[in-house]
């Protein structure tokens, strides 16, 4: 049963009224302020995935009271949207304007731990 087109376009923009409204509260700051501090901030990046999940789990359930798909895709749509728009953002150097890889350690996980299977030296 899927709703008249106005009433599932005016559904679909409440839904993405709310989604916005989620990053705004659960990100609490603006994707400039995240811009502007140094890439791969852990507690941003945690956040900006809380946002991200929580607008999800409320398009889905909103789609299903309506029980039309506009309402999902519109909603879905601005969900990601805005969570690959934080995400990008937190990756960005604010000096050079390019998304920054994290740093890599070269050396694999077990040559940093001693070998202790072989007994005493």
């Amino acid at each position: 049963m899927a709703l008249k087109p106005e009433v599932s376009l005016t559904i679909a923009a409440a839904t993405a009224a709310v989604v916005y409204g989620i990053f705004q509260v659960e990100v609490g700051a603006s994707v400039a302020d995240v811009r502007s501090n140094p890439p791969h901030n852990s507690i941003m990046s945690g956040t900006v995935t809380t946002a991200g999940w929580t607008s999800a789990a409320v398009v889905a359930g909103i789609s299903l009271l309506a029980k039309d798909p506009t309402v999902f895709v519109f909603g879905g749509a601005v969900a990601a949207a805005l969570t690959w728009k934080y995400k990008h953002a937190n990756l960005v150097n604010p000096g050079t304007g390019q998304v920054v890889m994290p740093a890599q350690n070269p050396a694999p996980m077990s040559a940093n731990v001693a070998d202790t299977s072989s007994g005493p030296a």
